[in-house]
């Protein structure tokens, strides 16, 4: 079974905020049940006439309507939810998970489907349903309870609380008979015990309030010049230097890690990091993490050689990837990286895109009721499917009699590049793509003929930013102008759906609720915004970007802090600070990031000195866990080492715009305009006729110059 892990998706370590112990009752029950982590999926309901019908009906999740039809009497998150619990004086049942995750669908089948069990739920709690993609604030809060009762967590997340909220038990999957015994001792323990139970609930709760209180470090004249070295020689000795990415058992890709690491041996030249991060690239773009048939990356890895994923698709992951080889293929000019992120956004273009615009959040793992069922092959239907083919296919995908699984099923991945496999098997470059696009096609059109996995269709706006980023940096990289305009046209879904009045909403679905959006929201669109300027020079998206900044500090700004909270209205048992880097960045780093950019493009030293100050809070946290903290460790560099601003100015300025931003230049802000502008970088510095390149530092510039070749040539770039 795959089982996940989530503590790279959490803004603490272990160490900071310990765990609860020694409560009797609980502990026991911890024990009992402490299972196997899930990383998880959802059922399609076939059959319309349904004897059960709750309050989830009236929902647009995905998730939520999956449990639409369970005689259990599921209600969504809300105040009156909880209200009612503390009026009838039962116990809350807080289940949590998502579309995509296998574990949910496997606990619905056995437990939310089972009228005994249903039964029981209904007559002693109060039952509520959460999509974790909709609601992550709500998964933050009790995925910290969670991890602070058992040291590790999972989805399905299945929290009981006091009518409060307040939680008193959680677990992740749980069998039939498990999930049975664990709600009978709970509720038994809380009727017989409620001094108790309450103690115990609110030594959690102030463990949640703890772990997102931040300690203020006030501003420090200089953060430690040396700082990125030291984090990278802290980090060095977790690697593998066998298979890339960091040691473990499981592996996930870490985006803002790659890509701190990126831009380090960029500025460094760490020839170490560099051997590093290339096999990582490698690995994962040859493994069965990458889809070789159809393009785009899995969840994550179920073992250390990147072979074996868990088979959900997300959004968040292939727009992060997207930049990611994108940026790689500038450093290293390797054709593997741009087959990926070709073969990736193909992927998206014609599975999960929305016909208005945007892109919908994931892809189940599971079909017919198997996970990878769509995607793994066997090797007598390969060999029927590719004829003639199949000896060479199977040289080329190097398939192992030790690798293939039951009913000869198998995951595809390779071992070597295509340089070498050609000059192996006496082919040429063009023979083996030829060989390959064939292959693809066959087996593409092999897969159609299978059920398809259910796709998410929420429309998540943190997500959507994400790509719009990674479309970006693929047209800076390949000077590909439909990866720009594909950019283009997701601000414009966005802007026309999921913004009005500088207000955003998280998650967009025709005829849904509209949610309020979070700090990631804000933050991620405001990046996007930046760098939609960057590489439009249309000052309309400076102008957005500046005001939804300026927004976000209003809605979310922490003063206690000096940092942001994570939700706009705290109704929840703890204010949510999220700093840490996971699979996603935290968004406060990326606030900070937004902060140190806008202040360098407006001449606004305020938004730097807050950006300073937002990292120096941080520095401890990185110290203490290097590889969770890639994009602060970026902002550090920014803070630390110098930073250049480039301005190109002129009505040639468009050309030596892409010139400059086909290179990987880490610390650089790379801007231009076409004719005068006011914005300070570009103050006076037009010349009618004739284009020119500024580098300025501290908003002091060289002399101009005509030639990008010779500016990135003054930049101190490895």
């Amino acid at each position: 079974m795959c089982k996940s892990k989530v503590s790279n998706l959490y803004p603490f370590s272990y160490t900071k905020i310990g765990m609860i112990k020694d409560f009797p009752v609980l502990t026991i029950l911890c024990l009992l049940f402490l299972l196997g982590l899930a990383a998880c999926s959802q059922s399609k309901h076939e059959n319309d006439n349904h004897a059960q019908t709750n309050a989830l009906v009236n929902e647009t999740s995905p998730y939520l309507l999956q449990h639409a039809h369970n005689p259990v009497d599921w209600v969504p998150w809300s105040e009156k939810a909880l209200s009612i619990a503390e009026e009838q004086d039962k116990l809350v049942i807080v289940s949590i998970g998502y579309s995509s995750c296998h574990w949910c669908h496997v606990m619905e089948k056995e437990s939310f489907e089972n009228e005994e069990i249903a039964a029981f739920m209904n007559e002693n709690f109060i039952n509520i349903k959460v999509d974790r993609e909709e609601r992550p604030d709500v998964d933050m809060v009790y995925m910290t309870a969670l991890q602070l009762m058992k040291g590790s967590g999972g989805w399905p997340l299945n929290v009981v609380t006091l009518p409060n909220g307040k939680p008193l038990y959680a677990g992740t999957y749980h069998s039939r008979e498990e999930w049975q015994e664990v709600l009978t001792q709970v509720r038994d323990f809380y009727l017989e015990n409620p001094a108790k139970a309450s103690e115990y609930a609110e030594r959690v709760a102030n463990g949640v309030k703890e772990a997102n209180q931040i300690q203020v470090v006030h501003d420090q004249e200089e953060l430690p010049k040396e700082i990125a070295k030291d984090i990278v020689k802290q980090w060095r000795p977790l690697w593998d230097t066998v298979h890339g990415g960091d040691q473990g058992q499981q592996k996930f890709m870490m985006p803002s890690n790659l890509d701190f690491l990126m831009n380090y041996i960029a500025l460094e030249g760490d020839e170490e990091a560099k051997v590093h991060i290339k096999k990582s690239l490698d690995k994962m773009a040859m493994g069965g993490i990458y889809d070789q048939i159809g393009g785009g990356f899995f969840r994550y890895s179920t073992d250390e050689e990147w072979k074996y994923p868990h088979f959900e698709k997300m959004l968040y992951d292939n727009a992060q990837m997207i930049s990611i080889y994108s940026k790689a293929f500038q450093i290293f000019k390797s054709p593997l990286y741009k087959e990926v992120v070709i073969t990736t956004i193909d992927f998206l273009e014609r599975e999960m895109k929305d016909e208005a615009g945007g892109y919908f959040a994931a892809l189940n793992a599971d079909t017919d009721g198997e996970e990878g069922k769509y995607y793994i092959w066997n090797q007598e239907e390969l060999a029927q499917t590719l004829g003639e083919d199949y000896p060479l296919f199977f040289s080329y995908y190097a398939i192992n009699p030790k690798d293939v699984g039951e009913n000869g099923n198998l995951v595809l991945y390779r071992h070597e590049s295509d340089s070498l496999f050609s000059e192996g098997n006496g082919l040429t470059k063009n023979d083996l793509n030829v060989l390959k696009n064939r292959w693809k096609t066959l087996l593409l059109e092999k897969r159609a003929q299978r059920t398809k996995p259910e796709i998410d269709d929420k429309i998540i706006t943190s997500w959507n930013a994400l790509l719009i980023n990674g479309y970006l940096d693929a047209y800076f990289a390949f000077e590909d102008h439909r990866y720009l305009a594909r950019a283009i046209e997701v601000f414009h879904f966005i802007n026309k759906n999921s913004l009005e009045n500088l207000q955003l909403i998280h998650s967009y679905k025709k005829g849904g609720r509209k949610l309020e959006g979070f700090l990631e929201d804000y933050s991620f669109m405001v990046n996007a915004l930046i760098k939609l300027y960057s590489a439009t020079m249309d000052a309309s998206y400076l102008e957005k970007a500046e005001a939804l900044h300026k927004e976000a500090n209003q809605l979310f700004e922490d003063e206690a802090s000096g940092l942001y909270r994570y939700n706009q209205n705290n109704i929840l048992i703890s204010t949510l600070i999220n700093t840490h880097d996971g699979v996603m960045p935290s968004p406060n780093a990326v606030m900070a990031e937004n902060g140190f950019l806008l202040g360098h493009l407006l001449y606004e030293p305020k938004l730097i000195k807050k950006s300073k100050n937002m990292s120096s809070t941080i520095l401890p946290l990185t110290t203490e866990n290097p590889s969770g903290y890639g994009r602060w460790n970026n902002l550090l560099m920014n803070h630390t080492y110098p930073f250049y601003e480039i301005a190109v100015v002129g009505e040639n300025a468009k050309n030596l715009l892409s010139s400059l931003q086909k290179a990987h230049l880490p610390n650089t802000l790379v801007v231009a305009s076409p004719s005068e502008s006011s914005l300070p970088l570009f103050l006076n510095r037009y010349v009618d006729k004739e284009t020119y390149i500024y580098v300025c530092q501290n908003n002091t510039c060289n002399l101009p110059e005509t030639a990008p070749e010779i500016v990135i040539n003054q930049l101190k770039i490895h």
